[in-house]
This record gives C-alpha cells, sequence and structure tokens, in this order.
C-alpha cells in the first residue's frame, strides 16, 4: 500500500475513534462504557503513526531526493506496492467513523431477534411496597416465569424501553438490548404490551401496567406481556445497551 494512503487510512480511523470516544458518546451505540479508555488509546495510537509515518516520509525523501520509496523502488506510483485495489474501499467506513456516526440498534434489530432467555435466579427478595413498582425487563421477566411464589401477581409494575410495533390485537413490544462487549454480541429482552394506542417503533416508553394472566405464573408457560394503564414517551438513555433502571418519569 502506498505511503500516502496508509498514513491517510492511519489518520481517519485514529481520529473517528477519538470523535467518538473522547469527544462524545457516539462509542456507546457500539461497545460497553468499560471500552471508552481502549477505543481512546487506539485512537490516539493511530494518530501518532499517522504522525510517524508522514516524518518518516518526509525524512526518506530528504535522504534520498526521491518522491515515495516505494514510487522509487518499482518505478510505477499506482503500482508501488502490489496491494489489492479493494484496499481503498477502507476509507469510506473510516470517513463514516469520522463525519457520520452509524446509528445505534433499534426496533429493526430487536423485531428480527428472538426474546432471549434471561438468567436464572437462585433467589428471589420480597418485593417492595412501592406502586408502581420499578422494574428492568429482565426482573420482570424473571418474576414472570422463575418465582414461584408468584409475587408480581396483581402488581402495578412500571417498565421503561423501546418500541417495536408488534401489528395484532393492539399488542407491541417493550424492548431493551443488552451487551456483553459490543453490538456484535447484543441481545434482546422483550415484554409483550396490550394497550389502545401503538407508539412509534424506536419511541422510548414507560410503560405502567400489571401482568396479563395466562399460563401458569412462576413457570415457562407464564406470558411475558403486561396490561398497559399508561404509556409515556421518555428521553433515550445516554447508555441504551443496558436494562437498568431510569429515573421515575416527573410530572
Amino acid at each position: 500500500m502506498r505511503r500516502a494512503l496508509r498514513m491517510t487510512l492511519l489518520l481517519l480511523i485514529g481520529a473517528g475513534l477519538l470523535r467518538v470516544a473522547l469527544f462524545t458518546d457516539l462509542y456507546l451505540r457500539y461497545v460497553k462504557q468499560g471500552m471508552r479508555p481502549l477505543l481512546i488509546a487506539s485512537g490516539a495510537l493511530l494518530v501518532l503513526l499517522a504522525a510517524a509515518e508522514a516524518v518518516s516520509g518526509a525524512r526518506r525523501r530528504e535522504d534520498d531526493g526521491h518522491g515515495d520509496d516505494e514510487e522509487q523502488e518499482h518505478g510505477h506510483g499506482h503500482h508501488a506496492s502490489g496491494t489489492p485495489r479493494a484496499a481503498w474501499l477502507l476509507l469510506p467506513p473510516a470517513l463514516s467513523l469520522l463525519l457520520w456516526a452509524p446509528p445505534a440498534l433499534g426496533a429493526y434489530t430487536a423485531a428480527r431477534q428472538p426474546a432471549q432467555p434471561v438468567t436464572r435466579a437462585s433467589d428471589f427478595d420480597p418485593l417492595p411496597a412501592t406502586s408502581p413498582l420499578p422494574l428492568t425487563l429482565s426482573d420482570f421477566t424473571r418474576r414472570v416465569r422463575q418465582d414461584d411464589t408468584q409475587a408480581i401477581r396483581g402488581r402495578v409494575v412500571r417498565l421503561t424501553g423501546f418500541v417495536t410495533p408488534g401489528g395484532r390485537d393492539g399488542d407491541w413490544s417493550l424492548n431493551r438490548i443488552i451487551i456483553s462487549c459490543c453490538a456484535a454480541d447484543a441481545r434482546t429482552v422483550k415484554v409483550r404490551v396490550r394497550s389502545p394506542h401503538t407508539p412509534a417503533a424506536d419511541t422510548w416508553v414507560t410503560v405502567t401496567g400489571t401482568w396479563r394472566p395466562g399460563g401458569t405464573l412462576g413457570t415457562a408457560s407464564a406470558p411475558v406481556a403486561l396490561e398497559a394503564r399508561s404509556v409515556r414517551k421518555v428521553a433515550k438513555p445516554v447508555n441504551a445497551y443496558t436494562d437498568a433502571l431510569l429515573p421515575a418519569p416527573s410530572g
């Protein structure tokens, strides 16, 4: 690969990483929060390598009085390194990371993934008397399908996630996407919601309601579903790839 192309790619990718990880929260669209220091270090290293490449090329030209060292060796700039022309295809994604960060996973992904089983709880603590009771989607799923005390029966709960339209009987899905490392290993937790109106896809909402009866509560036959009493639009959290509780809506 010619020196100019190497230097350009290193600089663009490094600057793109620094942009999304150092100056914004865009990196949370792709990786976990704990990966930020590694992204910053990687971006800084790539920028330094680009600078070193530029300095090395300048010194070589001063020493031998020629242009690109690879062009000098072969005499043909466009065939200098023998690198496939496909290497130039690395430029668009590098520019994309720098100028326009791809969006986070959302309703499109959730609609095409089956609901993933949540980890089994060995024991359940008593539920607090708070009403409505704030729960994560994973906690609600565990209570519905694993808690043989059936403590969730009749309780008014509050869940938060983003919307995937269902298209039948007024049902739709409330979702959270969870990652272990990066967006490539994303899994989806879903709760089926019944309400008179379906919010737009990818809208973040807080739903207050009660478990919709079916099957046997505390077993796998119980539907992970909610009869909605209220649906309220909320702001998308900064770190959306977790199933964490959000602050209670004000007002």
